[in-house]
């Protein structure tokens, strides 16, 4: 793994600003706490554990970026990170967008990781950061399916309550759960972001971005750690995991 004396040089942007509706009402989904600390202070300490990240930007909520920036001020980050918050847009596309036009010119690789992801192993990062610098464009992290797949035919609104068509069962051995950070040659992500316009379809993830210019993205095994807290379900999950954590490491 290359040092940031490098010229190659990492930042993750984090874009924070949804709301995560499905964990109820309260707070941000990103400034939820788990283990006593804010989800987002976790991913930024998960990106900030890599030596291959110098600098992490984080894209807060509109009107909430000076509320983060003291967040993270508060909480102990390491010292070798530089740290920035910009202030996100109306739609993840858009705030990953304003994340990665802040960035120094220096930056080659760019991380774009999900808040909500706030325990993904350094192994992970490291092998996404790895995988740009050998010469791919992006870069996921995945995982196989443990369940099988239904396609169907969505309901229509208005009949929440009638059953869905299946249509087609797709093959299992050939899908992936994706996660984050995925990684990405600055200049391939900025002209994805710049051909898929923000009103529209656009795409569910940066690497869907990439998809439509049509460059290749490739897939580096994820980890089972790096889930998504999206319901409450997930964050008992994730307590009990930073509980292993602190009793078998101490921290």
């Amino acid at each position: 793994m290359s040092d940031e004396s490098s010229p190659h040089r990492t930042a993750a942007v984090i874009p924070a600003a949804g709301r995560g509706i499905r964990l109820g009402p309260g707070a941000p989904k990103a400034l939820r706490t788990l283990g006593g600390t804010p989800m987002l202070v976790h991913a930024v300490r998960a990106m900030a554990a890599s030596r291959a990240v110098s600098l992490v930007v984080v894209v807060a909520p509109p009107g909430d970026a000076a509320t983060v920036k003291l967040l993270l001020g508060e909480h102990s980050l390491p010292a070798r990170t530089d740290y920035l918050v910009v202030p996100g847009g109306d739609t993840r596309q858009e705030s990953v967008r304003l994340g990665v036009e802040a960035l120094p010119d220096d930056i080659t690789t760019v991380l774009v990781h999900d808040a909500a992801r706030p325990l993904v192993p350094v192994d992970t990062v490291d092998a996404v950061v790895d995988a740009v610098r050998a010469g791919a464009p992006a870069v996921v992290p995945a995982l196989p399916l443990a369940d099988t797949v239904k396609e169907v035919e969505p309901r229509e609104p208005g009949e929440k309550d009638e059953p869905e068509l299946v249509v087609a069962t797709p093959e299992r051995a050939r899908l992936r759960a994706v996660q984050t950070p995925q990684g990405f040659d600055r200049d391939t992500l900025v002209r994805a972001h710049l051909s898929v316009p923000l009103a529209g379809q656009g795409a569910t993830d940066d690497a869907g971005l990439v998809e439509q210019l049509g460059a290749p993205v490739v897939v580096v095994p994820g980890h089972e750690e790096a889930f998504k807290v999206t319901r409450p379900l997930d964050l008992v999950l994730a307590e009990a995991v930073l509980a292993r954590r602190r009793a078998n490491d101490g921290f």
